[in-house]
């Protein structure tokens, strides 16, 4: 979103000239003159502050056309996590089952502040909302494994069992006896920006980026097809593909071991496995894509599979191009496009 508030504006500005650490992540400015967007710790030469525009996300700036700059790299640097946002989920992973209360974090000189408004931009719900939902995905675990109800209670906290059955189904929409299918959702960041990959017991069923423009409606379909609900939390398969995201980054990794459980028709799993069963670096169009599946007459099926695919990277739809070589859409944005075709050129 652009920031129009003049008062906000002047604080861009401001942190702009003095390339404030503090800032990367709250806002990006776009040059008008130069056509260029920077992170706010950019050192290129500073434009007047009538030729500058800033954005809250890094979607818009690429959706008007602005570049990324080639010094700080933007699209590359994306905003980690904060380091007292870092600490305080630390905390909790370290120790699930216990509540982390705003006391706690100011006497390890954590603002709760900081951390409540990073939750909510990032997530769309509360500090205190994430350690619930890892303590109900932790019950959730143990009640499977045959843990008493009372036990898994009292274990994670709760005083009462009318409280922790009140907060599970909530939450789940099961009753504790009940059990629950079990979808969890994870943030962690590349270099093109943080992503959120969400798995099921079985394997990894979502993985995209974090301003990805369809992604509720992903979240809802989801939890249609699963009859789950998503709630914040790790399991062994968003581990691993986090592990064998960042080897590809690095250059390390072309090809993807990581178990996927990814709900569509026959036909959808087809395309899918067309793409997955692609050369690193290679680039292909939809005509040829149907050419391969022996299905010549279905390139607009193709194409709808494509755009249905939830599991951006791992199943490579970047590498789908234009006939005639030219980049094509891409749910990721087109500069991301961009640099992963580049990237997997440089290293294959």
């Amino acid at each position: 979103m652009k920031i129009t508030d003049p008062a906000a504006i002047q604080r861009c500005y401001h942190a702009l000239v003095a390339r404030s650490p503090e800032h990367v992540g709250a806002f990006y400015a776009a040059v008008k003159t130069t056509g260029i967007f920077c992170l706010p710790t950019c050192r290129a030469r500073k434009p007047k502050v009538e030729n500058v525009d800033f954005f809250s996300d890094i979607k818009e700036p690429l959706a008007l056309g602005f570049r990324p700059c080639k010094v700080c790299r933007p699209t590359e640097n994306a905003p980690d996590v904060p380091p007292q946002v870092a600490r305080a989920v630390a905390l909790v992973r370290e120790q699930p089952k216990r509540r982390i209360q705003d006391g706690e974090l100011r006497e390890l000189g954590i603002s709760p502040e900081l951390v409540r408004r990073w939750f909510q931009k990032h997530h769309g719900f509360s500090f205190q909302a994430y350690q619930r939902m890892l303590r109900i995905n932790l019950a959730m675990s143990e009640l499977k494994d045959g843990r008493s109800t009372t036990d898994v209670a009292l274990d994670s906290g709760y005083e009462s069992l009318s409280g922790f059955a009140y907060t599970y189904k909530k939450m789940t929409g099961n009753a504790p006896s009940q059990g629950a299918q079990q979808l969890v959702l994870h943030r962690f960041t590349t270099p093109l920006g943080p992503m959120f990959v969400c798995a099921s017991e079985n394997g990894v069923c979502l993985l995209e980026f974090t301003d990805r423009r369809m992604l509720e409606t992903e979240f809802r379909d989801l939890q249609r097809l699963f009859k789950a609900r998503i709630l914040a939390g790790e399991n062994a398969h968003t581990r691993e593909a986090e592990v064998q995201i960042a080897e590809y980054f690095e250059g390390k990794r072309r090809q993807f071991s990581v178990t996927l459980d990814a709900p569509g028709s026959d036909f959808q799993r087809g395309v899918w496995n067309a793409l997955r069963a692609m050369k690193f670096g290679e680039v292909t169009h939809y005509a040829d894509l149907a050419a391969r599946l022996g299905a010549p007459n279905s390139v607009r099926a193709v194409a709808g599979a494509n755009g249905a695919n939830r599991i951006a990277i791992i199943i490579p739809c970047h590498r789908i191009i234009g006939k005639d070589g030219s980049l094509t859409g891409y749910g990721g944005g087109l500069a991301r496009k961009e640099w992963l075709l580049a990237h997997e050129l440089q290293n294959r």
